[in-house]
């Protein structure tokens, strides 16, 4: 309801304020604005009294602009108390506030988008959490991204990790962005920062120019910013990776890498994996020996066992190796031998201890064994021709030499006699019941023989026998009993 038809209605502030819902000197203050505007006399400008605190309205821009608006109004009121400020906290939190903003205004970091060039920028970033560290690389253009675990962030690792994301894109592009990482930093020389030598070396190597940015400038990469944390909520969060399987940990990221490069991207409003495939024609070719990072390999001489040790413990490689030179590194837990030309892997095995063996079958060319197999070797014609009758024959006189039969090569001459008598299928059955049965004489076998099949063969107990039974009329037992007649039985 208007204001002055109220009060034209009831005649009171009050009254007018109650009905209106506001407060009665609002209402005195209309009544008596309209009243002087009707009598043709204008308002009275109210006197600025300023504030309490315009003393040290100065001191405070100064300190802000020294500061580039970072310093807080709990660490200037001290200051201002000193210069004259008598007023309270709250305001002068208010004056702060005013005078960074003004500051801000006039200091605000413009900046233009960025507009990336296909083939050209691979921004490199780290990150961590809860003591797992994650490396992130974004191929500007395309938005390919890469994440991998780690649990350190030295150099060897970071370029490890970065020769496996080159190989992952299939190309390597002109620059690669990363800030200040101390691990790939020698110095700085008027805000330019000197990589390391090992660094120069890498980038050499792969045929791309090392960048940085400045000195407080994360903006110039915040592509690879915002994969660090979209990384952190998204996968480390869910999955609670483990510096203790990085294996398994980096398995999941590249899954997750594969995902998220199969989406649409709502900067790009296309897929980055997609993009990778026009990109990739833009991109320098890998080099095709792998650049070697970190600590030199161990060489060992491959010895006659196939194996080379290594911490006190062995480990297979291919046998074609017998005698050769190979280098021996540890990545990830995993003792690898590399060939000392090509540097390609022949052997993978996992950290064992001490006095332990790993051994791989393929290394050999057939499964071994779980107990040693001594097969019979024929020396004599005797022995040459028992053994020709097959396996059968093989069994018998390995079960005759353990059961410890004398003059065993009589008794074998004795048997191939028996050949010539009973013909060959005849003494394989004979030989083939002397093992069952564990007879081992030239006599027993030729007892057989002239059982000529009549012997009994014992089989072992087998299924029992369930016949269906006919059912046949039954009679009650009353049927039986006995009647006693006259005094008598019957």
């Amino acid at each position: 309801m208007d204001v002055l038809a109220a009060y034209r209605e009831v005649g009171s502030y009050r009254g007018a304020a109650a009905i209106c819902g506001t407060t009665h000197k609002t209402v005195r203050r209309i009544v008596e604005a309209h009243q002087a505007g009707s009598a043709g006399v204008s308002r009275a400008v109210g006197r600025d009294r300023g504030h309490n605190y315009d003393e040290v309205m100065e001191l405070v821009a100064k300190k802000v602009a020294s500061s580039q608006g970072r310093i807080s109004a709990k660490r200037l009121l001290p200051a201002a108390v000193t210069a004259g400020y008598a007023g309270s906290a709250r305001n002068f939190r208010r004056l702060v506030a005013e005078q960074k903003q003004a500051w801000r205004r006039g200091h605000h970091r413009g900046r233009r988008p960025a507009v990336w060039t296909p083939g050209d920028t691979l921004v490199i970033d780290w990150g961590a959490l809860e003591g797992v560290h994650v490396f992130c690389a974004v191929l500007a253009w395309s938005r390919v991204r890469f994440v991998r675990f780690a649990d350190n962030e030295r150099a060897e690792t970071t370029l490890g990790l970065l020769a496996d994301c080159l190989e992952t894109l299939g190309g390597v592009p002109r620059t690669v962005l990363a800030d200040r990482m101390g691990c790939l930093k020698g110095g700085v020389v008027a805000d330019l920062v000197v990589p390391t030598a090992d660094y120069v070396r890498f980038a050499t190597h792969y045929g791309f120019r090392p960048d940085f940015c400045h000195g407080n400038d994360p903006e110039s990469k915040g592509i690879v910013e915002n994969l660090v944390g979209y990384s952190k909520r998204d996968l480390m969060v869910p999955e609670q990776p483990s510096v203790v399987d990085l294996t398994a940990a980096n398995t999941t990221a590249a899954g997750w890498c594969s995902q998220v490069n199969a989406a649409i991207h709502s900067e790009i409003c296309a897929v980055p994996a997609a993009r990778l495939e026009q990109e990739r024609t833009l991109l320098g070719g890998l080099p095709s020996l792998r650049c070697q990072i970190g600590p030199q390999p161990i060489s060992r001489k491959v010895d006659k066992l196939s194996c080379v040790r290594f911490g006190s413990a062995r480990y297979s490689v291919p046998n074609r190796l017998i005698g050769a030179i190979v280098l021996i590194v540890v990545v990830d837990g995993r003792v690898q031998a590399l060939e000392s030309f090509s540097g390609e892997v022949v052997a993978d095995h996992a950290l064992v201890a001490p006095g332990e063996t790993s051994i791989l079958d393929e290394h050999y060319g057939s499964s071994r064994p779980d107990k040693p197999r001594r097969a019979p070797r024929a020396k004599t014609v005797v022995e040459h021709q028992f053994l020709a009758l097959g396996d059968v024959a093989e069994q018998f006189l390995v079960g005759a030499a353990a059961a410890g039969v004398s003059k065993l090569p009589t008794e074998l001459a004795q048997i191939l006699t028996l050949h010539a008598a009973h013909g060959h299928d005849r003494l394989l059955a004979a030989l083939e019941r002397a093992v069952q049965f564990r007879r081992w004489r030239a006599d027993d076998v030729r007892s057989i023989l002239a059982a000529a099949g009549a012997a009994p063969s014992p089989r072992p107990a087998g299924q029992a026998l369930l016949l269906t039974l006919p059912s046949v009329p039954t009679r009650p037992l009353t049927d039986y009993a006995i009647h006693t007649i006259g005094g008598g039985e019957q």
